[in-house]
Protein backbone atom coordinates (compact mmCIF):
# COMPACT_ATOMS: atom_id res chain seq x y z
CA UNK A 1 0.00 0.00 0.00
CA UNK A 2 1.80 3.10 -1.19
CA UNK A 3 0.88 6.51 0.21
CA UNK A 4 2.67 9.74 1.00
CA UNK A 5 0.35 10.98 3.74
CA UNK A 6 -2.95 10.19 5.38
CA UNK A 7 -4.77 12.40 2.85
CA UNK A 8 -3.87 9.83 0.19
CA UNK A 9 -5.70 7.03 2.02
CA UNK A 10 -9.16 6.29 0.65
CA UNK A 11 -10.33 5.21 4.09
CA UNK A 12 -9.36 8.61 5.53
CA UNK A 13 -11.09 10.42 2.63
CA UNK A 14 -14.28 8.43 3.14
CA UNK A 15 -14.13 8.90 6.90
CA UNK A 16 -13.80 12.66 6.46
CA UNK A 17 -16.73 12.73 4.04
CA UNK A 18 -18.81 10.71 6.51
CA UNK A 19 -18.05 13.25 9.24
CA UNK A 20 -19.32 16.01 6.93
CA UNK A 21 -22.55 14.07 6.30
CA UNK A 22 -23.06 13.63 10.05
CA UNK A 23 -22.47 17.32 10.78
CA UNK A 24 -24.79 18.43 7.98
CA UNK A 25 -27.55 16.02 8.93
CA UNK A 26 -27.54 17.18 12.55
CA UNK A 27 -27.50 20.96 11.95
CA UNK A 28 -31.07 21.38 13.17
CA UNK A 29 -30.90 18.69 15.87
CA UNK A 30 -31.89 19.90 19.33
CA UNK A 31 -30.94 16.64 21.06
CA UNK A 32 -27.56 18.04 22.00
CA UNK A 33 -26.37 14.90 23.77
CA UNK A 34 -26.90 12.58 20.81
CA UNK A 35 -25.78 15.21 18.31
CA UNK A 36 -22.51 15.81 20.16
CA UNK A 37 -21.84 12.08 20.57
CA UNK A 38 -22.44 11.41 16.90
CA UNK A 39 -20.26 14.32 15.84
CA UNK A 40 -17.42 13.28 18.15
CA UNK A 41 -17.56 9.67 16.94
CA UNK A 42 -17.65 10.76 13.29
CA UNK A 43 -14.68 13.13 13.66
CA UNK A 44 -12.75 10.49 15.60
CA UNK A 45 -12.68 8.11 12.63
CA UNK A 46 -10.51 10.16 10.23
CA UNK A 47 -8.70 11.90 13.09
CA UNK A 48 -7.32 8.66 14.48
CA UNK A 49 -6.34 7.49 11.00
CA UNK A 50 -4.43 10.76 10.53
CA UNK A 51 -2.72 10.60 13.91
CA UNK A 52 -1.80 6.94 13.57
CA UNK A 53 -0.43 7.40 10.06
CA UNK A 54 2.34 9.56 11.49
CA UNK A 55 3.48 6.83 13.87
CA UNK A 56 5.04 3.39 13.71
CA UNK A 57 3.09 0.59 11.99
CA UNK A 58 2.27 -1.00 15.37
CA UNK A 59 0.99 2.30 16.76
CA UNK A 60 -0.89 2.94 13.52
CA UNK A 61 -2.71 -0.37 13.97
CA UNK A 62 -3.71 0.73 17.49
CA UNK A 63 -5.09 4.03 16.21
CA UNK A 64 -6.97 2.16 13.47
CA UNK A 65 -8.54 0.06 16.21
CA UNK A 66 -9.78 3.25 17.86
CA UNK A 67 -11.24 4.37 14.50
CA UNK A 68 -13.07 1.04 14.22
CA UNK A 69 -14.54 1.56 17.68
CA UNK A 70 -15.65 5.09 16.81
CA UNK A 71 -17.20 3.86 13.57
CA UNK A 72 -19.15 1.17 15.43
CA UNK A 73 -20.24 3.74 18.02
CA UNK A 74 -21.47 6.04 15.24
CA UNK A 75 -23.37 3.17 13.62
CA UNK A 76 -25.18 2.46 16.91
CA UNK A 77 -26.03 6.14 17.29
CA UNK A 78 -27.32 6.26 13.70
CA UNK A 79 -29.75 3.45 14.49
CA UNK A 80 -30.96 5.39 17.54
CA UNK A 81 -31.20 8.69 15.64
CA UNK A 82 -33.15 6.94 12.86
CA UNK A 83 -35.55 5.24 15.25
CA UNK A 84 -36.19 8.55 17.06
CA UNK A 85 -36.65 10.34 13.69
CA UNK A 86 -33.77 12.68 14.52
CA UNK A 87 -32.05 11.74 11.26
CA UNK A 88 -34.04 10.81 8.18
CA UNK A 89 -34.07 7.15 7.22
CA UNK A 90 -32.05 7.60 4.01
CA UNK A 91 -29.24 9.47 5.78
CA UNK A 92 -29.20 7.03 8.67
CA UNK A 93 -28.97 4.08 6.28
CA UNK A 94 -26.09 5.79 4.46
CA UNK A 95 -24.24 6.28 7.77
CA UNK A 96 -24.89 2.67 8.78
CA UNK A 97 -23.73 1.26 5.44
CA UNK A 98 -20.69 3.55 5.27
CA UNK A 99 -19.53 2.62 8.79
CA UNK A 100 -19.77 -1.06 7.88
CA UNK A 101 -17.70 -0.45 4.76
CA UNK A 102 -15.17 1.70 6.64
CA UNK A 103 -14.74 -1.00 9.27
CA UNK A 104 -13.88 -3.55 6.59
CA UNK A 105 -11.35 -1.15 5.08
CA UNK A 106 -9.91 -0.32 8.50
CA UNK A 107 -9.50 -3.98 9.46
CA UNK A 108 -7.58 -4.63 6.23
CA UNK A 109 -5.36 -1.61 6.87
CA UNK A 110 -4.72 -2.75 10.44
CA UNK A 111 -3.68 -6.21 9.21
CA UNK A 112 -1.24 -4.58 6.78
CA UNK A 113 0.24 -2.42 9.51
CA UNK A 114 0.61 -5.33 11.91
CA UNK A 115 2.42 -7.34 9.22
CA UNK A 116 4.74 -4.37 8.66
CA UNK A 117 5.48 -4.15 12.37
CA UNK A 118 6.27 -7.89 12.53
CA UNK A 119 8.69 -7.56 9.60
CA UNK A 120 10.51 -4.58 11.12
Amino acid sequence: MGYQSFEDLQVWQRGKELALVVYRSLRECRDFGLRDQMQRAAVSIPSNIAEGCERSPKDFARFISISIGSSSELRTQAYIARDLSIVDRKTAEFIIDETKHLNRMLRALARTQLKKSENS
